[in-house]
């Protein structure tokens, strides 16, 4: 089959007619990303002053100040539910975010640990109490309680010496309150052990809410108002 030739002059013409094929522009796609522990505020004053409030509360009812009647406990209970336990785990979901690990840790647990003392004293302590075992029984298990939370905070006192000072001393002291707490359940002959375990905790709690302050007013003045004595790395 023979194929007829096109002059050169008409072949230019053809090259000039034919339109031009661009590739596509591609399409630029713009991310603007925030670093997630930039996105949201410190919950460590929120946890810590959560801890310190009902820490305290519960403290001078242990130390003998005030008399632990039935009409006085809705007093540390609904602060126990509320503020130390769901306040408190509340700041520990925002440390998970911060990407703190101690913290997270520190306030979900002793978030925790507020929620299910409330619970336990409110529904299950009257029943135990009113049971065959009577008080020994309701004490025991208060103290194996007690001493799960003990070995916790042995090991987190070990974490907070990565942290500062004040931090360091809530822990210190706590520890020294959870071993007077769980000796003086196991030992009802020896009520004193509960009585320093309340002076002990007061202090705690006063340690807690000063480590609390120094996180809210350190950076609101640009300056140390607070000293929190942070350890040599």
């Amino acid at each position: 089959m023979a194929t007829e030739a096109v002059p050169q002059d008409q072949a230019n013409e053809l090259r000039v007619e034919l339109p031009q094929q661009r590739p596509p522009a591609p399409t630029e796609l713009v991310v603007t990303t925030r670093p997630a522990a930039e996105s949201i505020a410190d919950p460590g004053p929120l946890g810590l002053a959560c801890f310190a409030l009902t820490t305290f509360v519960l403290s001078i009812f242990n130390a003998g100040l005030f008399e632990q009647t039935a009409a006085m406990k809705p007093v540390y209970l609904s602060i126990a539910l509320v503020y130390g336990g769901v306040a408190q785990m509340l700041a520990g979901m925002w440390e998970f975010k911060k990407n703190n690990t101690f913290g997270a840790v520190a306030f979900t647990s002793y978030g925790a640990f507020w929620v299910s003392l409330a619970l336990f004293v409110k529904f299950w302590g009257p029943a135990m109490k009113a049971s065959a075992a009577g008080d020994g029984g309701y004490e025991t298990a208060l103290g194996i309680f007690l001493l799960s939370w003990t070995i916790f905070t042995a090991y987190m006192l070990v974490g907070s010496f990565r942290t500062n000072k004040a931090l360091a001393s809530v822990f210190g002291v706590l520890f020294v309150v959870f071993l007077l707490l769980v000796f003086g359940k196991f030992n009802q002959d020896m009520p004193g052990l509960t009585e320093w375990a309340g002076y002990l905790g007061i202090v705690t709690a006063c340690l807690a809410w000063y480590t609390s302050a120094a996180g809210i007013l350190n950076p609101m003045y640009g300056r140390t108002v607070l000293p929190t004595g942070p350890f040599k790395k």
